[in-house]
């Protein structure tokens, strides 16, 4: 069957001291890589939920670690490195590839927002069946997903991104070029140690993902 229904992951292999620095800058980065992995391990299988109807891309980072992202993730998806010089032209060029591929729909997401499920993916398909745009805004002032329905390069040129103002200043962007747009549920984002307490103590998320989640990071306390 031909899928016409794309996602796009945003990951990079887990290596010590790469991923999740602010967060590794308070409770170290032993335990923020525990974050990640849990968190994009997590995504994988909410998104081989999807492999039906969806095709699965994931866009690693580094480049150079193709085989151990290979041999971490395990799933049938397909890997393409990102290429960028921000994070706005990565995920452009993801958009572009992907969309060259023939793909219909397309939705982006990154691997660490830990409240990102099956269902979450499947309402942002949904979305996009009568809107131009589906995109979910996360507590800290950005996105943890957008989906469109053919590539629009303007959504990410002249963006700051890592600000709190990314989620504005993309719909401003969308109103400008006349597109309909669906948002998502608000999620958090976490980047911080601050941010990952605030999770926690929300009632928001799978309470049982959750406390696999605080027993994996804080075990050791």
């Amino acid at each position: 069957m031909n899928k016409s229904k794309g996602l796009i992951i945003f990951s990079k292999y887990p290596e010590y001291g790469k991923v999740k620095t602010r967060l590794a800058a308070t409770i170290g980065n032993e335990k923020a890589i525990k974050f990640y992995t849990v968190c994009a391990e997590y995504l994988f299988d909410n998104a081989k939920k999807l492999k039906k109807s969806v095709e699965t891309f994931l866009f690693y980072s580094p480049q150079k670690d193709l085989q151990k992202v290979k041999e971490w993730v395990s799933e049938d998806f397909t890997f393409i490195p990102q290429t960028g010089n921000d994070l706005g032209k990565r995920m452009q060029n993801a958009f572009t590839e992907i969309f060259k591929r023939g793909m219909k729909k397309v939705v982006i997401v990154g691997t660490d927002i830990p409240d990102v499920t099956y269902e979450v993916l499947i309402n942002a398909f949904r979305a996009l069946d009568k809107n131009d745009i589906v995109i979910g805004p996360s507590y800290d002032g950005g996105y943890y997903l957008l989906g469109m329905r053919k590539p629009f390069p303007a959504l990410f040129e002249n963006i700051e991104w890592s600000t709190g103002n990314v989620f504005d200043s993309t719909i401003k962007k969308i109103k400008k070029l006349n597109l309909s747009f669906y948002t998502l549920p608000k999620l958090h984002d976490v980047d911080t140690e601050m941010e990952l307490l605030n999770w926690l103590n929300s009632k928001q998320g799978n309470k049982i993902f959750k406390e696999k989640l605080r027993k994996a990071v804080f075990e050791n306390d």
